[in-house]
């Protein structure tokens, strides 16, 4: 089996993973299992995401905050998938991702310095997955035009 530094020369000697944000295999399970469709009788659990970085943290400048947000979801992985498909993807506009073929990545949910994910409620079976409380912006990406 090959070891990290034959397959990433630059990275030998370092502590530094070659895995970039949003790619790694738990991230890109957890984006697979958010797409895949409700199973009747599955059980969900309620999650309040909430900011935990300071308002003058820099991080805020480039991924603006929501606020407090309460979402239904399978796991706190998915809690913050579930809140971060409800921003506005670049695609939906006439703008352009810097890292990646979607801007899911970029938000502020899926950064664990700037948002914490607080299990409220466990095992639901009368929820649907999605927002159920607090306000995400839709001014996130700005548009390359006007």
């Amino acid at each position: 089996m090959p070891q990290l530094k034959d397959l990433h020369p630059e990275l030998a000697g370092s502590s530094t993973s070659g895995t970039t944000f949003g790619r790694s295999m738990e991230s890109e399970s957890q984006i697979a299992d958010s797409a895949s469709p409700k199973f009747d009788g599955e059980t969900l659990n309620i999650y309040r995401l909430e900011p935990i970085a300071s308002a003058r943290d820099p991080a805020w400048e480039n991924k603006p905050g929501h606020g407090v947000v309460v979402v239904a979801a399978r796991t706190a992985g998915d809690a913050r998938i579930v809140a971060a498909e409800r921003e506005l993807d670049f695609m939906e506009i006439d703008a352009a991702p810097a890292d990646d073929v979607s801007t899911r990545t970029a938000s502020a949910f899926r950064d664990e310095k700037l948002y914490t994910v607080v299990e409220v409620e466990h095992g639901r079976g009368d929820l649907v997955r999605g927002v159920l409380e607090g306000d995400i912006r839709m001014d996130v990406i700005k548009p390359l035009r006007m």
